[in-house]
């Protein structure tokens, strides 16, 4: 699905006029960038597996540095792969370095916590809510994005 043109859509009746460049999506709730759209399902389910590719590919150590230094931008080795970004809704922008560490490191250990067992809620948690979040989403505070033309950098 292409990201919506400006102006597509508007602030829900009644809330504050959106800041210049943003729009509401109305299926997830969110006010989001112009040129981006909330990450599709599949989307999201290959960065899963992808970071895992990524992690034995790069030897563990090297996933870590690139890692971290796309933590700055928002993003992880493999969102950004596949032109993801983690959004901070209530600030509007895209996610810190600590934000990022906060969902990849705690959301991280909270969802393996009990193995399988979290790992199926943190699944079930993606699949049921209407933006798509996981545990290490909700810890983060983060929701992740589709940036398909790399707007946000």
């Amino acid at each position: 699905m292409p990201p919506p043109v400006p102006g597509d859509y508007q602030a829900p009746y009644g809330a504050p006029p959106l800041p210049p460049g943003m729009y509401y999506d109305p299926a997830t709730g969110l006010t989001l960038p112009e040129g981006t759209l909330p990450a599709p399902v599949g989307r999201r389910i290959g960065a899963y597996f992808l970071s895992i590719l990524l992690v034995i590919v790069t030897l563990v150590i090297e996933y870590i540095i690139w890692g971290l230094i796309l933590w700055s931008k928002g993003t992880s080795p493999a969102l950004r792969v596949l032109g993801m970004r983690a959004w901070d809704p209530v600030a509007s922008r895209p996610a810190t370095f600590w934000r990022m560490a906060l969902r990849d490191v705690v959301g991280g250990i909270v969802q393996s916590i009990l193995g399988g067992i979290t790992g199926i809620v943190s699944f079930v948690l993606f699949a049921a809510t209407r933006e798509h979040r996981s545990i290490p989403d909700f810890v983060g505070g983060t929701v992740i994005i589709h940036d398909p033309n790399r707007l946000l950098g």
